[in-house]
C-alpha cells in the first residue's frame, strides 16, 4: 500500500493525546484502518519509541479516535476508540479511553460537527460505539 494522505487532529484528552480523524476521511471497509493507524503512530517499534510515527513510546500516548456523524438519535456523534501497541502490531478496539472522551465534545464542535450554542456551555452527546454507552460532555465555551 503506497502512501496516503488522510486529515486529522492531534489532541490532548487529559493525560492522554490521540489521532483523531474524520469517520468520512477514513475507507469505508474498516479492514484497512489497522494500517493506517499503526503506521500514523509508528507501531510496531522493536525500541518502544515510535520515531517513524505520532505515537509517543506509552500506551497514554498511541490512541487513535475515529469521529462521525450519529447513528443514533440520542446522541450528536459517534466515536470509536482505538488503543495502538507500541513495540507489537495491535490495534484494540475493545474498551474506551475516559481521558480521550473528554476531548470528543470540545473536537466535534471546533470541526463543525455540533452547532456551537450562543452564550451558554457547551454540550454534545457521544455515543461510544466500543461499549454503546452515550457520553454527556459538558465544557465552556469562550462567550459561553
Amino acid at each position: 500500500m503506497g502512501q496516503l494522505r488522510i486529515p486529522a487532529v492531534f489532541m490532548r484528552g487529559g493525560t492522554s493525546k490521540a489521532i483523531i480523524f474524520h469517520r468520512k476521511d477514513l475507507p469505508e471497509d474498516q479492514a484497512r484502518w489497522d494500517h493506517i493507524f499503526l503506521a500514523a503512530m509508528g507501531t510496531p517499534d522493536p525500541h518502544g519509541r515510535q520515531l517513524d510515527g505520532m505515537g509517543g513510546g506509552i500506551s497514554s500516548l498511541s490512541k487513535v479516535c475515529i469521529i462521525g456523524p450519529s447513528s443514533r438519535p440520542d446522541a450528536d456523534v459517534d466515536y470509536t476508540f482505538a488503543q495502538i501497541g507500541v513495540t507489537k502490531t495491535m490495534v484494540d478496539y475493545s474498551a474506551n479511553c475516559g481521558n480521550m472522551s473528554s476531548a470528543i465534545g470540545p473536537f466535534s464542535m471546533d470541526e463543525g460537527l455540533v452547532a456551537r450554542p450562543d452564550g451558554q456551555d457547551g454540550v454534545v452527546r457521544i455515543h461510544n460505539t466500543n461499549t454503546r454507552k452515550i457520553i454527556v460532555s459538558r465544557f465552556k465555551l469562550d462567550n459561553g
